[in-house]
């Protein structure tokens, strides 16, 4: 690892969903040997964390410190520590880990501070290795979202859209899921769990849970008979 050995690098991983908090803080321990990993799993206890385990700021660090942010917490966005650190810790790299691919979180989380964005749907190989490149000084982009960013700087003239749903209220029927958002839900009206659904899929029970937790807050529900519902309303089973 570059820098000084007596610079310990310090990683923060906000995730509110268990598993994954989990999954991220053995990512970045055998990704980065040595680091101190500290968690959160809201908006309040981030900034709790972030006011005691990075200590003063040090903008000459050779070695910065890390901070994994999701984007949906159970008490606001992601976006908002983001902003946070980009004004107030130099020294901290804000990354986005997320399971959000649509320009509209991508370019808020950039707009705001974002130095990385990784979707949490890949192998978790593939995110050590674009981790890895911050030593080198590249910043770590998941390759599908590096290719939204190069589309719009050649469309430099197109308005950069806002995250989906901001603008919509919690009773508005006319909320869009993505397409996987759309699979998933109608895996959840059809019975399945988490683990059932993730097996169809080809992708983790973590990786699940985050799209779940994302349906959820898009149709404001709060259990998966209200899912099943939702789905049969939208002919999805």
């Amino acid at each position: 690892m570059s820098g000084s050995s007596t610079e310990q690098r310090i990683g923060l991983v906000i995730e509110d969903l268990a598993p994954t908090r989990a999954w991220l803080v053995e990512m970045l321990t055998l990704t980065f040997p040595g680091i101190r990993v500290v968690t959160a799993d809201s908006l309040a206890s981030a900034r709790t964390a972030m006011a005691g385990c990075f200590g003063p700021v040090d903008a000459a660090r050779s070695v910065p410190h890390l901070a994994l942010v999701d984007l949906g917490l159970p008490d606001g966005s992601g976006i908002e520590l983001i902003r946070e650190l980009a004004c107030a810790r130099p020294d901290v790299m804000p990354i986005v880990t997320t399971i959000y691919d649509d320009d509209g979180h991508l370019f808020d989380a950039i707009t705001a501070g974002a130095q990385g964005y990784l979707l949490k749907d890949q192998d978790a190989g593939l995110l050590a290795q674009y981790l890895r490149r911050i030593e080198r000084g590249d910043p770590p982009l998941s390759p599908s979202i590096a290719r939204r960013i190069l589309a719009r700087l050649r469309s430099p003239a197109a308005p950069v859209p806002t995250a989906p749903g901001a603008t919509l209220s919690p009773a508005d029927p006319d909320v869009t899921l993505t397409p996987r958002e759309i699979e998933v839900l109608s895996l959840l009206g059809r019975g399945l769990r988490n683990a059932e659904v993730a097996r169809l899929l080809s992708l983790s029970e973590h990786t699940i849970a985050g799209y779940v937790k994302a349906i959820y807050a898009k149709l404001s529900i709060c259990s998966r008979a209200e899912a099943a519902l939702e789905a049969a309303k939208r002919g999805l089973v």
